[in-house]
């Protein structure tokens, strides 16, 4: 087939550290061509693929000092886009619902992946509107949003070989990804050293979250037990998950899946997680990890890490969430979605 991959802009593909969104679509691409597949990438210029690259701007609009408007590339994207859209069998934007309006009048079979949180309710208006068929990521995205057009749920996956159980002793616990609010680092600080484990925090701060960084967490990191390693990329995530004893995850927000979760277990790594959002759909509690409610139940499922198969946590990935199952579920239904586009009927004078 001819896909189009449509990315955000904001970091390259794959991102240089941090970045969920970027990290999934460079997996789906690459798993796409592997499969034999035409695919073109709309993503920055610095993103590094095997597929066919477009792009409307040089570099990641996060690493670009001189950009005063992020959202004009965005839409310089979606024109290019549209005006290309005949030259595909397939769009499949990973914009949210930027491109909806866009999208459904271009006479190209379209769909939209959501990797965003989708509680807002400025957010719902918009699918009031639309009937453009979207993506959910997991079940439990969908819950706040039943009316709108969810053609499937695809789990995210990563290449089978990306990470790896690494020959190391674990002696930490883990913390990875953003230092934000909602996904509760002080949490994390607070269940390690209520074990008496030392902590390592993996972790970038957004310009948003700065001031929830310097008054909540920055003075958490004085105290013993605690380490702050800042962003990393998957370069160094084998190594740092490997050496974890487990993974934190005390979110407090309806997490629409959670890439980290499934990096752990690709590490043969278990994660503890507060139940919110995709997080019983992702670990299984007892196998791949332990789902606790509060502070307490954390501190005792981290006295239970050695009843769980590090080896059998490994499987699971492989079983549940490559980069190559997640490609063949797009392929699904992208034939599903050509096979019920009739073709526009051209009027001859």
């Amino acid at each position: 087939m001819r896909i189009a991959q449509i990315a955000p802009l904001t970091e390259s593909v794959p991102p240089r550290l941090y970045g969920g969104t970027e990290r999934v679509v460079s997996y789906l691409t690459e798993a796409l061509v592997d499969m034999g597949h035409e695919v073109t990438l709309f993503a920055s210029g610095d993103s590094k693929t095997a597929a066919r690259l477009k792009s409307v701007w040089p570099i990641a609009l996060r690493f670009d000092p001189a950009l005063r408007d992020a959202i004009a590339p965005h839409m310089t994207q979606m024109e290019r886009v549209c005006s290309e859209a005949g030259d595909f069998d397939v769009l499949h934007s990973h914009l949210d619902y930027w491109m909806f309006s866009l999208l459904t009048r271009s006479g190209t079979p379209a769909i939209t992946t959501l990797h965003g949180r989708l509680d807002l309710p400025e957010v719902a208006a918009i699918y009031d509107m639309t009937q453009a068929p979207v993506v959910s990521i997991s079940d439990a995205q969908r819950k706040p949003l039943p009316r709108a057009n969810f053609v499937r749920t695809i789990h995210h996956g990563l290449p089978v070989n990306l990470l790896t159980p690494q020959p190391v002793r674990p002696q930490y616990l883990a913390f990875l990804g953003r230092i934000a609010p909602e996904k509760r680092p002080d949490r994390a600080i607070a269940i390690a050293r209520r074990a008496g484990i030392p902590l390592k925090i993996a972790a970038k701060v957004d310009r948003v979250d700065q001031a929830y960084f310097e008054s909540v967490i920055a003075p958490m990191l004085d105290g013993p037990g605690v380490e702050m390693i800042g962003e990393i990329g998957d370069a160094e995530k084998a190594e740092f998950l490997s050496g974890a004893m487990a993974l934190l995850l005390p979110i407090d927000w309806p997490e629409p899946f959670g890439l980290v979760m499934i990096e752990a277990m690709a590490c043969g790594t278990p994660t503890i997680a507060y139940p919110a959002g995709s997080v019983p759909e992702v670990i299984e509690d007892g196998v791949t990890g332990f789902i606790v409610k509060d502070e307490a139940a954390a501190v005792a499922a981290i006295g239970r890490l050695g009843d769980l198969n590090r080896a059998e946590v490994r499987r699971q990935f492989e079983a549940r969430f490559t980069a190559q199952r997640m490609a063949e579920d797009y392929v699904q239904l992208y034939h599903r979605m050509a096979a019920g586009v009739r073709p526009l009927l051209r009027v001859v004078v």
